[in-house]
């Protein structure tokens, strides 16, 4: 009889030594990743991060990775299929298209909350460490590093729900994690770091679409690839690819949104 992805994962949780156990259970995310079983991965990182939740310990950089790339790919596929759905015209039978997306709704706003209840509880436990004080000057800065890591990610998942259903709540929520996380990465991490660009390209992406605060996302998108670019030089052969990716990011939706303007600017001299 063939085991069911719970059972396998069952296996492994049945190991007396907890470095073991996290390492296969990584193994098997990766595995999953690697063959796009995304839903998969999202099960097998519950059971990671549950674990590591339970004993107050933390996650390293690449159960963090795994994570993020876990619940991305799940969220954004049906955020996909919603904007699809979205468009309504396309099809013949609006009403039956209706019906459907809200099952889509209830799908993404399930998931969604299922991811922030996690990272919620990540980054209070990660605050908590950075409060103690009693770390080295190093340690406190991968803390800091870790809780912009967090925040971000919560601020961008209270943002997908934003899109679906413009609360008030949600845009409030998606606004102050990201406003958090930012005066960390201010503070914390070097301008040319991923994390601080990833955060600058999705906060600003927020004060576009979700604030209606055109101005606010191209000032702040301008002022992180202006100060990236400052230190460019300095970057390591490890970040670089992914920084400069961020920041080709940062001014494709500078020029985007400064044509955006221009024209609308345009129409209004009309």
């Amino acid at each position: 009889m063939s085991k069911t992805l719970a059972d396998i994962v069952k296996d492994i949780e049945t190991s007396d030594d907890e470095k073991t156990l996290e390492k296969n259970l990584e193994a098997l995310a990766q595995v999953a990743e690697a063959s796009e079983r995304y839903e998969n991965m999202v099960e097998i990182m519950e059971a990671l991060v549950g674990r590591k939740l339970d004993k107050k310990s933390e996650l390293t950089q690449d159960q963090r990775n795994l994570l993020s790339v876990a619940y991305k790919n799940v969220v954004g596929a049906k955020r996909s299929s919603w904007r699809m759905l979205s468009e309504e015209s396309q099809f013949e039978d609006v009403e039956l298209v209706r019906k459907y997306k809200k099952c889509i709704e209830q799908e993404l706003e399930s998931t969604c909350n299922q991811i922030l209840a996690k990272l919620e509880e990540l980054a209070k436990q990660n605050e908590e460490r950075l409060k103690a004080g009693d770390q080295s000057e190093k340690k406190t800065k991968e803390l800091q590093e870790c809780q912009v890591f967090y925040l971000k990610m919560i601020g961008d998942y209270y943002r997908y729900l934003t899109e679906a259903f413009p609360a008030e709540t949600y845009k409030s929520k998606c606004s102050q994690f990201y406003d958090d996380a930012m005066k960390i990465a201010k503070d914390a991490l070097e301008a040319t770091h991923p994390t601080r660009l990833g955060l600058a390209l999705n906060y600003s992406v927020c004060h576009y679409e979700i604030l209606d605060q055109k101005k606010a996302a191209c000032e702040l998108a301008k002022t992180a690839f202006d100060d990236a670019i400052e230190k460019l030089d300095s970057l390591n052969d490890v970040s670089y690819r992914d920084s400069t990716l961020i920041m080709q990011l940062l001014r494709d939706n500078l020029t985007i949104w400064n044509q955006t303007d221009e024209v609308a600017d345009a129409e209004k001299d009309e």
